[in-house]
């Protein structure tokens, strides 16, 4: 489990997923609010180019003001970290509505799968 002390992530470190498998979790877990599509934006922007992207940087989206002053980049880690744990301890004062995925496979697979998408 991912833990926050001082904004700083201290997490396992991410480990190589199933992008095939990853596909499936996004289906179930983030396709209601998020497109893969470039420049899609739904309930939340846009996932297309997700990793190494800085967070709350889609030019098109509203993000929240917790967001937009986020010092991250959407590495790898920092994906598990934050989507590890319900979004609003991950970032709080975040508009998104999420409780985290607990199942660190289908954790690793999702990040996987996002990091295929450019």
């Amino acid at each position: 489990m991912a833990l926050l002390a001082g904004g700083w992530a201290l997490a396992s470190p991410v480990r190589a997923g199933d992008a095939k498998a990853g596909a499936d979790v996004f289906k179930s877990e983030c396709a209601e609010c998020h497109a893969v599509k470039e420049g899609r934006n739904k309930k939340g922007p846009s996932l297309f180019g997700i990793v190494g992207r800085k967070a709350g940087s889609v030019t098109d989206y509203e993000y929240s003001d917790a967001l937009k002053q986020s010092p991250w980049t959407w590495t790898p880690q920092q994906l598990h970290t934050y989507l590890s744990q319900p979004a609003k301890i991950a970032n709080p004062g975040t508009k998104m509505k999420y409780d985290g995925l607990t199942d660190a496979k289908q954790l690793d697979d999702l990040i996987s799968y996002l990091d295929t998408l450019h």
